[in-house]
C-alpha cells in the first residue's frame, strides 16, 4: 500500500468516526430530550388522574360519576393521540438529522 493511499484511507477512515460520534451525540441529546418530556408527560397524567378521583369522590349522583368519567376518558384520548402524532414527527426528524452526519461522507464517496 502506497503512503497515498494509506493517507487516503487514514483521512475516510477519521470522517467515518467523527460522523459516527456526530450522530452519536445527536441520538444521546434527542434520547435526554425524550426521558424528559415522557416525565412531564407522566406527571401531568397522574395529576389529572389524582383530580378526577378528587371529583368522583364529591361526586352527588351516578349521572354526575359517568360525567367525570367521560370527560376524563376523552381528556386522556385526546392527550394521547396529540402525544403520539407529536412523537411520530420527533422521531422521524431525529432519524433525519442523525444519519446526516453519516450520509454525508458517503454521499461524496458515491458521487
Amino acid at each position: 500500500m502506497t503512503d497515498v493511499a494509506y493517507g487516503e484511507f487514514q483521512k475516510v477512515g477519521q470522517r467515518g468516526f467523527e460522523a459516527a460520534v456526530d450522530a452519536y451525540e445527536k441520538w444521546h441529546r434527542a434520547f435526554q430530550a425524550l426521558a424528559t418530556r415522557t416525565t412531564e408527560n407522566a406527571k401531568k397524567a397522574f395529576e389529572d388522574t389524582t383530580r378526577t378521583f378528587e371529583q368522583l369522590l364529591g361526586a352527588k349522583s351516578i349521572e354526575q360519576v359517568i360525567e367525570i368519567q367521560s370527560q376524563y376518558a376523552k381528556r386522556s384520548y385526546d392527550n394521547f393521540v396529540a402525544e403520539v402524532s407529536k412523537l411520530t414527527e420527533w422521531y422521524a426528524g431525529l432519524v433525519q438529522d442523525a444519519s446526516k452526519p453519516v450520509a454525508q461522507p458517503i454521499k461524496k464517496k458515491v458521487a
